[in-house]
């Protein structure tokens, strides 16, 4: 049972955290192209279009990723390990990257989309969606400003998840290294 849950594990941290990783960090580049397209004229459709897929793919895996640590707590309770400290040191560090992305990075991608993409289509915005469409859009200096910080944001992310994943497979102190 072990094996099976442990294989889930990995294939769902596969499946899910790489295409969010890929998405989450091309991103900024194409929000920044729309925003230097837009400075001269109306944005590039093709950037509106390629950051909106991405910014789908973060949000629609980051919902389905769940499965990572639920399959991730399974196996460690199977093994027995849940207190050991490399495990603990992982758990901490999946749960801050997890909150990064819902609290930091799909929101500021959100805000580098345009109101009357893929949130805004169809009338009915209400009272919030008027009082920022009346606002003027971001600057391009104030998008690139933001973008750039989101791909620091993104990098972050990114690096926590790549310590993770040496932490799974070294398992300092475990005594079930290799």
């Amino acid at each position: 049972m072990a094996k099976l849950l442990l294989s889930l594990h990995v294939l769902a941290a596969i499946l899910t955290v790489g295409p969010i990783t890929v998405a989450a960090s091309l991103f900024p580049r194409y929000a920044r192209q729309a925003a230097a397209s837009h400075a001269e004229g109306p944005p590039s459709a093709r950037s509106l279009a390629v950051a909106g897929v991405l910014h789908r793919i973060c949000r629609g895996y980051a919902a389905v990723g769940i499965a990572v640590p639920v399959f991730g707590l399974a196996t460690g309770a199977q093994l027995g390990i849940l207190t050991d400290a490399w495990l603990l040191a992982s758990m901490a560090l999946t749960a801050l990257a997890a909150a990064l992305l819902v609290l930091v990075i799909l929101p500021r991608q959100e805000d580098l989309l345009p109101e009357n993409g893929e949130n805004g289509e169809g009338g009915g915005a209400g009272e919030a969606g008027e009082g920022r469409a009346a606002e003027a859009p971001p600057s391009e200096a104030r998008t690139r400003a933001l973008a750039t910080r989101l791909a620091m944001t993104t990098g972050v992310f990114n690096l926590l998840w790549a310590v993770v994943v040496v932490l799974m497979i070294v398992r300092p102190g475990s005594t079930t290294s290799a």
